[in-house]
């Protein structure tokens, strides 16, 4: 139980019919409007409910109107764990075995390797839209580029969307090197951002405009998706101030911290144990090199502040009480470091501010990498694109602050994934999730479990002890079954051999159970085993990194193109100068 925040119990209970989904009657006014706040690349205690030192008031205010999930997994980077979350589908049945960034050459255009949304499933807004529900996208999308793709396409009524993976947070530019231009939408059609804008800031004036659009007396369902904290990490001046000297002290000290806080607020178990990542090296004196990590939490206090303006701006409408409020990250935190090879550091360097006194300032390109990424994942092993619980551990608080059945301050410690989410919702919601066929076509069916029951405090777990579930991004795969999970990562995080760990008893995987349980050990193989074979996982090239496949891919797609286009305009310059020197030799020579 939360040591910090006790809130009773209360009796009540939810009551609502659930009609066949696709069923296209109008919705009762009395059903739930539903918020989705997505943030990107949050590790698992960048909350303040959590156990950071990052100011998050208003994420924490919803934590204690509501249940927070401390066994929560989604994918290892964000594309995968969009579709999962749109639509309660694995993210390979879905079409997102890979990302554009980080696929292989080999795997394009194979079954499950499509790289966006693909047409075989149902998306919560369309479900939610087809009873009645006005429905609204703003933010960063990465689950396709083309029209058909993009999320007005997908369910969505209004939608103001970014496509690409990242981009500024102060200027319509995209991450340079990586992709060639910023790729907002509205509706579907080219957009342009206004002058003043920041990310944080827009998304949520966008959100808050479709609302009050919105005829009343039809619920309202918006997906809100900010672009914090990706790489470029970037914030307003006052945010950057207030975190100036907060992180000289280093990673290992923070990491620490958290754990203790973890502990204290029994978000994780009492004695969790915590590895000290291998890939970090020791704090140095300097105190520069903490000026990413200030921007980094800075950029995440901004984003707290923006939720505080959407839940008053809902407040002030008379919408709070009846609207559920649901807040996760789409991953653990980002180690990648952009600067991490020469031409990197050529090409950036003359695109971008890297001066360590400027972090997070306009026009800069700022990461924490990995030692700063530890931090941020504490006390768990591993972060972004790893299978570790780094990786795939994150924070889930789900509210609905006028039902008296959701058990506020409770903290839901039980295994759940971003498959649940959809199904939870649509529970909540009085309607059925779609099977196998939808509104006469088929498709793929949601397979989350509704977390209602865990809201509720009417079940200890919605996942039996004998379901094996399985997950697989690049390489990096894992089992989870029950209070155990099997996990492999390939190198340079891993060595690719498969470990046991219960995650319930050591959620910082530093007891590998293996060698003692190997009879569990094998079991969990097979089932992983039949899961790659059910859902068409590819096995990766040798040598394949993600790291090294972003640098490859973005090299292909932006910079090969824009080599190629210098080369041909200087081609084409030498021709036009020599045919000038021809010409003014054969006229003087006429002469």
């Amino acid at each position: 139980m939360n040591r910090g925040v006790r809130c009773a119990l209360l009796l009540a209970a939810l009551s609502a019919a659930a009609p066949v989904a696709g069923d296209p009657r109008p919705a009762p006014p009395t059903r739930p409007n539903i918020v989705v706040l997505l943030v990107d690349d949050w590790g698992f205690s960048d909350v303040g409910a959590f156990g950071s030192e990052i100011r998050t008031p208003h994420i924490d205010a919803l934590a204690a109107r509501g249940v927070r999930f401390t066994n929560f997994h989604v994918a290892g980077s964000c594309s995968p764990t969009r579709a999962m979350l749109q639509t309660g589908v694995r993210n390979h049945r879905a079409g997102l075995g890979n990302m554009p960034e980080t696929i292989p050459a080999e795997h394009v255009g194979k079954p499950g390797y499509d790289t966006v949304l693909n047409d075989r499933v149902v998306t919560l807004a369309q479900v939610l839209r087809d009873q009645g529900y006005h429905t609204y996208f703003t933010g960063k999308w990465h689950l396709g580029k083309t029209p058909a793709k993009l999320p007005h396409a997908r369910g969505y009524d209004r939608a103001f969307a970014l496509a690409d993976a990242g981009a500024d947070n102060f200027e319509q530019k995209p991450i340079i090197g990586l992709n060639d231009k910023a790729d907002w939408s509205e509706n579907g059609r080219p957009a342009a951002l206004p002058a003043d804008y920041y990310s944080s800031t827009f998304i949520v004036d966008k959100a808050i405009a479709y609302i009050d659009s919105g005829a009343r007396g039809r619920p309202f369902f918006a997906s809100i998706n900010f672009l914090a904290n990706h790489i470029p990490v970037q914030a307003p001046d006052a945010d950057l101030a207030r975190y100036r000297d907060h992180y000289r002290a280093g990673w290992d000290a923070t990491r620490r911290a958290r754990r203790a806080r973890a502990i204290a607020l029994g978000i994780v178990p009492d004695g969790s144990a915590m590895v000290r990542m291998g890939t970090t090296t020791a704090w140095p004196a300097s105190p520069e090199a903490a000026t990413a990590m200030s921007a980094y939490a800075a950029m995440a206090d901004a984003a707290d502040r923006e939720i505080g303006r959407l839940v008053a701006h809902l407040r002030a409408i008379g919408a709070y009480n009846n609207t559920i409020f649901v807040f996760l990250s789409d991953n653990g935190p980002e180690p990648t470091n952009p600067r991490n090879r020469l031409l990197n550091r050529l090409y950036l360097g003359a695109h971008y501010d890297f001066t360590p006194a400027r972090a997070g300032q306009r026009g800069t390109l700022t990461a924490i990498g990995p030692s700063w990424a530890s931090a941020a994942a504490a006390p768990l092993r591993g972060y972004k694109f790893t299978a570790d619980e780094g990786g795939l551990r994150v924070p889930l608080v789900l509210a609905w602050p006028g039902n008296p059945a959701i058990a506020a301050g409770h903290i839901a410690s039980a295994y759940t994934d971003v498959t649940d989410v959809a199904p939870t919702l649509l529970a909540l919601a009085g309607l059925a999730p779609p099977r196998a066929r939808y509104r006469g076509r088929a498709v793929e069916p949601m397979t989350g479990a509704s977390l209602v029951p865990l809201l509720e405090r009417k079940a200890a777990q919605v996942h039996p002890d004998d379901q094996p579930i399985g997950y697989e991004l690049s390489g990096n795969a894992a089992l989870f079954k029950g209070r155990y999970k099997l996990v492999k990562n390939l190198p340079p995080t891993g060595d690719g051999n498969w470990r046991l760990y219960d995650i319930v008893a050591d959620p910082g995987e530093t007891r590998d159970l293996t060698a003692r349980d190997p009879a569990r050990a094998r079991a969990m193989r097979a089932d992983y085993a039949v899961f790659a074979r059910r859902d068409g996982v590819l096995p990766m090239p040798p040598g394949y990194t993600a790291d090294e496949q972003i640098n490859a891919n973005a090299f292909a797609t932006v910079a090969l193109p824009q080599l190629k286009r210098a080369a041909a305009i200087t081609a084409l310059s030498l021709l036009l100068v020599i045919g000038w020197l021809v010409w003014r030799r054969a006229r003087a020579e006429r002469r």
